[in-house]
């Protein structure tokens, strides 16, 4: 790992933390790599039961670096699309390989790009001060980092157009009430916040947890028949693992204690 990208692992949660905040947590092509690389080591770590995602300083992300992209104006098509498929895209497919919950904590400016592989992420809380925008329009560009398939899903085709058409920005009340984000927290707080949601969701049972995200994550995609029928399939491993039936004699030992 680079300076820029810290990656720790404690008591369950992983911790990814953008470290640019000179530069507003631009990313360089080192930094992707090293995003990608810690959530292919989140898939495989056991000891990994949800992972964080948040920046240094007062932005969470604000996309591409625009001084390191005027360096590349020169290079091919073919080079050009090369970037987006083996480095920024990396991150999307390792987040979609990632089988665990993954929370972003948006902790200011979330823009282009940055603002993108936040919508990757499963959760997203953001502090009362955060901003975003998907200012693609305002240097030329089209929505590379999964923008154009994630934000239609949460605000709707017509209300993704209009914000990816104006570049305009909306705050973080607007963006809970576009179901962007799920909570808005005191900037001074929203770490403490984050921290707590992920210590509950670490203590969850693992493997209905990754379960659960499987299942949501194969119904975007799939028919009702479908569904049901992996949901089905999910539910049998489950009921047979040791950790269900240790609850269920849990629940009911405490239900008996309760009635006596």
């Amino acid at each position: 790992m680079t300076r820029e990208l810290e990656f720790t692992v404690a008591d369950g949660i992983a911790r990814i933390v953008l470290n640019r905040p000179e530069r507003m947590n631009a990313f360089t092509f080192e930094m992707i790599d090293d995003w990608a690389a810690a959530l292919r080591a989140c898939r495989t770590d056991d000891a990994v039961k949800v992972v964080i995602v948040t920046g240094r300083g007062e932005a969470f992300c604000s996309g591409g670096d625009i001084v390191e992209m005027g360096e590349r104006l020169s290079q091919t098509p073919e080079q050009r699309k090369r970037e987006l498929t083996e480095r920024v895209q990396r991150v999307l497919i390792a987040l979609e390989d990632l089988d665990k919950p993954v929370i972003a904590a948006l902790n200011g400016v979330a823009t282009g790009a940055g603002l993108d592989l936040a919508l990757a992420c499963d959760i997203r809380y953001a502090a009362a001060g955060a901003r975003f925008a998907e200012t693609y329009v305002k240097v030329g560009l089209v929505p590379g980092a999964g923008g154009a398939h994630f934000l239609p899903r949460l605000v709707g085709l017509s209300k993704a157009m209009e914000l990816f058409f104006t570049g305009d920005f909306f705050d973080a009340e607007e963006a809970k009430r576009l179901g962007i984000v799920n909570q808005v927290f005191p900037a001074e707080t929203l770490q403490e916040e984050v921290e707590k949601i992920a210590r509950r969701i670490a203590k969850a049972p693992p493997l209905t947890i990754r379960f659960i995200k499987r299942a949501l994550q194969q119904s975007l995609g799939n028919t009702l028949r479908t569904n049901l029928d992996l949901i089905s399939s999910h539910y049998a491993v489950v009921t047979a693992s040791q950790e269900h039936k240790d609850l269920v004699h849990a629940f009911i030992a405490g239900r008996g204690a309760k009635k006596g």
